[in-house]
């Protein structure tokens, strides 16, 4: 029997999805499982490493019950997942505690103190990431402060793709995108000392792993873990970079055409310009990320909201406890296939939302920890369809505020995630843009970027530029041009937009207070 399927696991914030494609990228079946975390009022949101393993493996046999003869045909298998984060890991590769998450808000105070120092300009300059709360440096820095004693029982720091990998194939590693944008230097794609020490962490600089780039390194999978995947043991296992870069790379952030933007609106918005990693322009405010592509010399310039589709989660979980107080239950899907319904009958612009939703604050493009959404202009006259156009234009709206602080807006941005569906919605962000939009109808790209990590990593593509050829260009939708009139009019309302958040500032401070 031929092996034809590569297999992309996705263990991402919401949910953890193992994809099978034919060797060409066509997408053949998906199994998937929600993701189980925790969050607590003060700010923890962390998860079982076990149990995220357990789920992955179940995704595994799930996808064997949909594929006749998986197990068989399986030529490789790729990982990538959730970003940032902390999962710490001791002797026999047990855990130490459960995995901190990007979410998780506890390592504030390091932040603060870490980025008035004056070493924080030189970590930015070498990492070209502001600091933030999510990212495993604070977090290990507070965990330093807070409870030492999960760092002298762990034996290495791992992110939660880095877990699962180790559960694949027994090898602790990292890859070069979390490792340098976290650790390192994104020109040299390795540690930097320099990063190391204006984190306070040289005394645990043993914690962080090895890294690899899947593109050119793979090890295979255990007897263990093909027991409980129902794989084959020696089955060659990758590690793909980081989700962002993966779904960036599955959605065409890169097909070698100049000045174009990608948008990923899934729960976070990222929004990232592929460039030369000499061409990276640090800005005086540290914000934002620089992740390395699975491609010589080429990384993305990054600015990140942290929270994108969760504003429209929370809006339609208001509706949806409205409705079932009454009797009448009402699940997710179905309001969410109302979206484009519901705007038909809203106003442009006749409401302001800033979308701070997350209990984090924002990274991107300011880090405050206690930003939070608002809206302004409310009168009587507005209702839920208002209020939910000013929600998704909202989203455009801190779209366009992260891509002006990289530069001029690109000539054309590629769409993914589960919002991008929308066609209004799209409509919306093009025209809040003023820049033509496709639509990548890839459906699981960060796992088809794991997957294409693999199809060279193993040799049926000889380098990333031919895999993209193929898996990728194919796959993007026709342009879809802005509205001139409402691009005017959302010119406007984004002046407002930038004025207003900047002024919130001492507001958010003294919500805090309370």
């Amino acid at each position: 029997m031929s092996k034809d399927v590569l297999i992309g696991i996705d263990a991402g914030t919401s949910v953890i999805k193992s994809v099978a494609f034919d060797l060409s990228g066509k997408q053949i079946a998906v199994a998937s499982t929600p993701n189980i975390y925790t969050t607590r009022s003060d700010g923890a949101a962390f998860q079982s490493l076990r149990k995220t393993w357990d789920d992955c493996a179940t995704t595994l046999r799930m996808l064997g019950e949909k594929v006749p003869n998986l197990a068989q045909r399986t030529v490789a298998v790729a990982v990538t997942g959730q970003g940032d984060g902390t999962w710490l890991v001791g002797e026999d590769n047990e855990p130490v505690t459960d995995g901190w998450i990007w979410l998780d808000a506890r390592s504030t105070p390091a932040v603060d103190r870490l980025s008035t120092l004056e070493t924080d300009r030189a970590r930015f300059e070498a990492t070209g990431t502001g600091l933030n709360c999510c990212q495993m440096g604070s977090q290990l820095s507070h965990m330093l402060a807070t409870t030492p004693e999960y760092l002298d029982k762990a034996e290495v720091a791992l992110h939660p793709k880095d877990w699962l990998y180790l559960k694949l194939t027994d090898i602790r590693a990292t890859d070069p995108s979390e490792a340098c944008f976290t650790f390192g230097n994104f020109r040299t794609r390795d540690y930097d000392e320099t990063v190391i020490d204006a984190l306070d962490l040289s005394s645990y600089r043993h914690l962080l792993p090895e890294i690899i780039d899947g593109t050119q390194t793979h090890h295979v999978l255990t007897a263990s873990a093909a027991r409980e995947t129902g794989l084959l043991a020696g089955t060659p296992v990758v590690l793909g970079f980081v989700d962002v870069v993966c779904t960036g790379l599955g959605s065409g952030v890169f097909t070698g055409q100049e000045d174009v933007g990608c948008s990923i609106l899934g729960s976070t918005g990222m929004h990232m310009r592929a460039k030369l990693s000499n061409d990276v322009i640090l800005g005086k405010e540290a914000t934002g990320y620089v992740m390395v592509l699975p491609i010589p010399d080429m990384v993305l310039q990054i600015q990140s909201n942290m929270a994108a589709t969760l504003n429209i989660d929370w809006l339609l979980k208001l509706a949806s406890d409205l409705i079932s107080n009454f009797g009448n239950e009402i699940d997710h899907s179905t309001l969410v296939k109302s979206i484009d319904g519901w705007l038909e009958e809203s106003q442009p612009a006749s409401l302001m939302y800033h979308p701070y939703i997350s209990e984090a604050g924002e990274r991107g493009p300011f880090i405050n920890p206690f930003a939070r959404a608002s809206f302004q202009g409310l009168n009587s006259s507005h209702r839920f369809p208002d209020l939910l156009r000013a929600v998704i234009e909202g989203l455009g709206l801190a779209s366009r505020d992260c891509y002006s602080v990289m530069g001029q807006l690109p000539k054309e941005i590629r769409l993914t995630g589960g919002a991008a569906k929308s066609i209004a919605l799209r409509h919306i962000i093009s025209s809040v843009l003023n820049s033509p939009v496709r639509y990548s109808d890839r459906e699981e790209a960060g796992a088809a970027g794991a997957a294409m990590m693999a199809a060279v990593s193993i040799g049926i593509y000889d380098d990333m530029h031919s895999c993209i050829k193929e898996w990728v260009s194919p796959l993007l939708g026709n342009i879809e041009f802005p509205d001139s009139t409402l691009s005017a009019t959302y010119d406007k309302l984004f002046n407002a937009y930038r004025a207003h958040r900047t002024s919130s500032e001492p507001t958010w401070q003294e919500l805090a207070k309370l």
